[in-house]
């Protein structure tokens, strides 16, 4: 079993247990402060950047415990307890941090919200223009300066091997090729990966993985690495300019990690959103379900990926281009490739 076979068959492992048996804390009651102690308990116990938070913004669990607990009362119904735990939970400043309920599911934003967007579909439609084609959840055409462009808008549909071929091959008269992963929220790991091992003909090492082993904060697993294989089909061989903003995130953030690591590979735009932990799911007394981050993923310096992977050429969308109907970043990326 070739390495990147075995890292998508420890994940399947890793996600199917989750799903069959989510961890349930033994807490008797359900009151309020039932739950908003179970709550606090199994972030405490089994999310994974506490103390890479706490390095990076000071973020303090047990003085989160301590405001948030004087918000808690015996008689506080469904709607303000909800409010109150979806607050907490958004200390952590995760995207991958979700407390769903029948009556809402809570979200962080400000990852992608404090930043500019960077990418308008409506601009985008002047360079697809109306031959474009799409195969297996990639749009792709041959732009008019003999540029191939591929815009991948999600990893959660799979990518079949065949339509890969199909495409690297339709656009192999081309001169360059852009990837188009901004507003690409993530999906499958293996999606990404199958997409990055079509740039790469040798073994590449990519990061690393580690998994909670306890409930202290730094119960950890030791690092296990992670490598690209080159595909068995259609590999590109000229440079690629990959194109990233805010909302790169999750898969997306590890597609660009290991996209980084190849040598005719530049990624241009802004910083991805991060989302580097691997989700695992939990559930309070009261039968809400909390997903949280369980198993951060390193680069292969052993630098966190939590918080985004910064470009090497960083571009902003331009209001004066963006006002003609011109991409900022496709154009740049343009401009490198026909160097």
């Amino acid at each position: 079993m070739n390495d990147m076979k075995q890292f998508s068959f420890i994940l399947l492992l890793f996600f199917g247990a989750v799903l069959a048996s989510c961890i349930r804390e033994d807490i008797s009651g359900n009151s309020p402060e039932d739950n908003f102690e179970s709550l606090w308990k199994i972030i405490d116990e089994q999310y994974c950047f506490l103390d890479y938070k706490n390095q990076e913004y000071g973020l303090d669990w047990n003085e989160v415990h301590a405001r948030y607990a004087r918000r808690i009362t015996p008689s506080m119904g469904s709607e303000a307890l909800f409010e109150v735990l979806s607050e907490m939970v958004n200390e952590l400043k995760d995207g991958h941090v979700n407390l769903s309920s029948s009556l809402a599911t809570s979200q962080y934003r400000a990852w992608f919200d404090a930043y500019p967007h960077n990418f308008s579909d409506s601009i985008q439609s002047n360079y697809l223009g109306k031959d474009y084609i799409i195969s297996s959840g990639l749009t792709y055409q041959i732009l008019e300066n003999n540029i191939g462009y591929i815009y991948c808008e999600s990893f959660s549909s799979g990518i079949g091997d065949g339509n890969l071929d199909q495409t690297l091959n339709k656009l192999s008269v081309c001169d360059g090729l852009i990837v188009d992963v901004r507003d690409n929220g993530g999906g499958a790991l293996t999606t990404a990966q199958k997409l990055a091992a079509r740039f790469t003909n040798e073994k590449v090492l990519t990061g690393y993985i580690s998994h909670k082993t306890g409930p202290g904060h730094n119960d950890f697993s030791t690092p296990q690495p992670v490598y690209l294989e080159p595909s068995d089909g259609i590999r590109w061989q000229k440079k690629v300019v990959v194109l990233t903003n805010r909302r790169s995130y999750s898969a997306t953030n590890d597609f660009v990690n290991a996209m980084k690591q190849l040598p005719l590979v530049t990624i241009m735009g802004d910083k991805t959103g991060g989302g580097s932990g691997l989700p695992f799911s939990s559930e309070i007394p009261n039968g809400w379900s909390i997903r949280f981050s369980a198993s951060p993923m390193f680069d292969p310096e052993m630098n966190q990926l939590e918080f985004g992977i910064d470009p090497d050429v960083k571009i902003d969308m331009k209001s004066e281009d963006m006002q003609n109907g011109k991409d900022t970043m496709i154009e740049a990326a343009c401009l490198l490739l026909k160097k």
